[in-house]
């Protein structure tokens, strides 16, 4: 009598919050499970987890890591077989990687960075910060547009909120990026490339903006509104460049090794796609609003768990 072989078993990594999965990637476990692949939810800092029971485990909702970024690289670090691996996301997880896409050519957003070990006082916060132009001020280590707000240089008070916010992140120990808010949000969005085993699958819009200055946000993150869309050469172009920049930093130059990617662009004055973000770590990945993307993640982590 043959005795039968096991399901592979994958763990959807989410956080405490969310202890089901974020409601775009709850439907992952009945797609995995029709390819013959058992899969679990479990909270990443769970100290009763079994990680090394698992054939695979694949990051998802894990939103709740921005406060604690060493211990979760060090969980990611721990984890064997982690898709996408522990290594891309201890470089993912702080957005310093924009410095390197930018040294290697790719159109990134301008950033100021405010370090905060140089203990910076309120006027020379005031004297770093933009005279012309909206500009957005965040943490670099953060998830979605949490701890985010846009600020007018002009108006006393506006500027006056930006300098607190900037001077609160710095007294936590956060480093600190100052960007123009780029106007092409309002009208066109933000451009989502998708990506899956490094090959384009989808494109999502984000039609939320920054409308003023960050409060605290009720969640993990804020709401947004997305719609299908369709990429343009030139941002597909800058979205490939950028991820083999990242497969060179973290995965010896094979883009086909990011189970995921996500390239946030938005485009300039002249219309030109920038990067925003590079999400390698724990992006939405939108698989409800394109056609045949939950089959094609779905389908790409069973081959990955059955060719290990």
């Amino acid at each position: 009598m043959t005795t039968p072989t096991p399901s592979p078993r994958v763990a959807l990594a989410t956080c405490s919050v969310l202890p089901q999965l974020d409601p775009d990637d709850a439907p992952l476990v009945g797609a995995l499970e029709a390819r013959g692949v058992a899969a679990e939810i479990a909270v990443w800092d769970d100290p009763d987890v079994d990680w090394d029971a698992y054939d695979a485990v694949v990051v998802r909702s894990t939103w709740d890591y921005s406060a604690r970024r060493d211990e979760y690289v060090a969980w990611a670090s721990r984890v064997p077989r982690l898709l996408n691996t522990g290594r891309v996301l201890r470089w993912n997880t702080d957005k310093g990687y924009l410095r390197e896409l930018e040294s290697a050519g790719v159109p990134v957003i301008p950033t100021l960075w405010l370090d905060p070990e140089r203990n910076l006082s309120s006027r020379a916060i005031h004297t770093r910060l933009p005279a012309q132009g909206d500009f957005v001020i965040k943490p670099v280590v953060s998830a979605g547009a949490k701890d985010t707000g846009r600020y007018q240089p002009g108006e006393a008070h506006s500027r006056g909120l930006a300098i607190q916010h900037a001077k609160n992140l710095l007294a936590s120990g956060r480093e600190v990026m100052v960007q123009p808010y780029v106007t092409s949000v309002d009208t066109a969005g933000e451009a989502r490339l998708v990506f899956v085993d490094g090959e384009l699958s989808h494109v999502v819009r984000n039609n939320a903006h920054l409308t003023g200055p960050h409060h605290p946000t009720r969640g993990l993150y804020p709401q947004e509104r997305m719609s299908a869309v369709d990429a343009t050469d030139e941002q597909v172009e800058v979205a490939r460049r950028t991820l083999q920049v990242a497969a060179d930093a973290v995965a010896d130059g094979d883009v086909s090794s990011f189970l995921y990617a996500r390239v946030d662009l938005v485009a300039t004055n002249d219309g030109r796609p920038v990067v925003i973000e590079l999400e390698l770590t724990e992006p939405s990945l939108f698989l409800a609003l394109a056609p045949g993307a939950l089959d094609r993640f779905a389908g790409a982590i069973a081959a990955r768990v059955r060719s290990a």
